[in-house]
């Protein structure tokens, strides 16, 4: 919108550098430029502002597929005006004098021209496209469409517009229809989802599987040796038994020819000393058989005297010491003691 300042009766216009002004008096023109700045009287002025910078255009409108199926398309047009002294007199862009405001809606015309034309071409698209062509390569097709049909519609460079730039955002099927068209690929995905979660699962059991069987495949080694030792165990021990066994056989007849030896040794000596015994008897019987009376007799009562128990007191009586020391004066006390 072009700024307006009152001074005395004058008015001052000032535009932006995407404006393009167009000052008219008495149906003459006096400005026509883009960024322009002067002076005028309202009473006999005609302005005119036509925007000619590039302007986006959005549009959503429905279309029908071959199928008879009701899409939504999304497009975005990008114009501008390139022959704003055209423009200015097909549409209306005259401007208050006062406010430098608008009279009416130009762009929106513009806007209803663009879409209008558009919305023709895509129909046109659309109407021989099955939903799931338009679906999958409809967007490229309605944009190539649209975008050829605008560069070549004649309508545009009369009215002074240029197309700089066409997209196609979507083309839409009824939410129903939508969640209907994802179903199979979702079932699809889930299926894929399903399969990779069986064969995560059939790796996670083989590996378990594995783990398994190696565990039983240690414990199945584990009580091998263990049974091996038990064994070695076994046979070392009944060795350690065999050797304790013949080291006792060893140490017992050892033992035994020790204790013969010994037996033997004491026999010998036993005979020995018997036969020494037996001849120191007989010598001492043959001594004794050449002794007289007296002296067996006196050798009996030494040896009686040392087999006697001990005598603590001895009693003597008058008649017993008499009659000993007579026998002994005498000389008869040998003959008495034989009677």
């Amino acid at each position: 919108m072009a700024d307006i300042t009152r001074r005395l009766g004058w008015r001052h216009l000032r535009s932006a550098p995407t404006a393009h002004i167009r000052h008219l008096r008495r149906g003459k023109t006096v400005h026509d430029g883009t960024g322009l700045s002067f002076w005028f009287r309202p009473r006999t002025a005609a302005l005119s502002e036509v925007p000619v910078d590039d302007r986006e255009l959005a549009m959503t409108f429905h279309a029908r597929t071959a199928d008879f199926q009701d899409v939504t398309v999304q497009a975005t047009v990008t114009y501008r005006v390139s022959d704003p002294p055209v423009a200015a007199t097909r549409i209306d862009f005259s401007v208050d004098p006062d406010t430098g405001a608008w009279r009416g809606n130009p762009l929106e015309q513009l806007a209803t021209l663009l879409t209008e034309t558009a919305q023709q071409h895509a129909l046109d698209v659309l109407a021989r496209t099955t939903l799931a062509d338009a679906m999958a390569d409809g967007v490229a097709a309605v944009r190539d469409r649209v975008s050829s049909a605008l560069a070549a519609e004649p309508r545009l460079p009369a009215t002074g517009l240029e197309t700089v730039a066409t997209r196609v955002v979507a083309i839409r099927p009824e939410p129903e229809v939508e969640r209907a068209l994802r179903t199979p690929a979702r079932e699809q995905i889930q299926q894929e989802a399903d399969r990779a979660t069986y064969e995560r699962r059939a790796v996670a059991v083989e590996r378990e599987r594995a783990i398994a069987e190696n565990e039983l495949s240690n414990k199945i080694e584990l009580a091998r040796r263990e049974e091996q030792l038990i064994a070695q165990q076994g046979a070392n021990s009944r060795r350690d038994a065999e050797e304790a066994a013949a080291a006792d056989g060893v140490r017992a007849e050892a033992e035994a020819a020790r204790t013969v030896r010994l037996a033997q040794a004491q026999a010998a000596a036993t005979r020995e000393t018997g036969q020494a015994k037996a001849h120191a008897q007989a010598e001492w019987l043959r001594a004794h058989t050449e002794l007289n009376e007296s002296a067996l007799q006196t050798l009996a009562s030494m040896r009686l005297a040392d087999n006697l128990p001990r005598v603590r007191s001895l009693t003597i009586t008058p008649d017993l010491l008499s009659g000993l020391l007579s026998k002994l004066g005498n000389g008869t006390a040998p003959e008495e003691d034989r009677r």
